[in-house]
């Protein structure tokens, strides 16, 4: 590995455990993303001096992340990995996955939650403020459905747009300005 490359690895590998995944399916992940050609499990394995076994229980954990492909190559047995090299297509398969492993089981249980009749003022003020979570994340996953469906470029132009679609709807009158002192 160049020192460019080994530096990439082991912050993805710091990085991970902070966004869920332990060091070594970090470093993996990093591997493959920044290799210019997809990498068998052994030279994985040799490049980051890791077990063969551990290799295999990290690429396991990538694919079932939707985060690498297995690829075959032609007189070749064994199977090779890549990474897509858009980094956008990681950021939703991750938003996709995170949102499915997450935020799914958790509207439905706070749906099963709501649907019960509260039994105490305690049980009824739990309710409300679980009732003000659901809307909240079913109103997050609606406006994940709809960046989900934009392209590229239409997604790129938003979020480069950044506060001056705050400035827009504050000069359209569909909100008011945040953090200003009222008058």
């Amino acid at each position: 590995m160049t020192p460019l490359v080994r530096s990439f690895v082991a912050h993805f590998g710091e990085m991970g455990s902070r966004w869920g995944i332990n060091r070594t399916v970090g470093q993996i992940y990093a591997l493959i993303y920044v290799s210019a050609r997809p990498l068998n499990a052994d030279e994985i394995a040799e490049a980051l001096a890791f077990s063969r076994s551990n290799v295999s229980m990290g690429l396991k954990e990538l694919q079932a992340w939707r985060l690498v492909r297995l690829l075959h190559q032609p007189g070749d047995r064994r199977e090779y990995f890549e990474a897509p090299s858009d980094a956008w297509e990681v950021f939703r398969t991750l938003a996709e996955e995170r949102r499915r492993r997450e935020i799914e089981p958790t509207l439905s249980m706070l749906r099963s939650a709501l649907m019960d009749k509260p039994t105490s003022e305690e049980d009824r003020i739990a309710q409300d403020r679980m009732r003000g979570m659901h809307e909240l994340i079913e109103m997050m996953s609606t406006w994940f459905d709809d960046v989900q469906k934009m392209d590229r470029d239409t997604l790129t132009r938003l979020m480069r747009m950044g506060s001056r679609v705050q400035k827009l709807l504050e000069f359209t009158g569909k909100v008011k300005g945040v953090g200003k002192a009222s008058k």
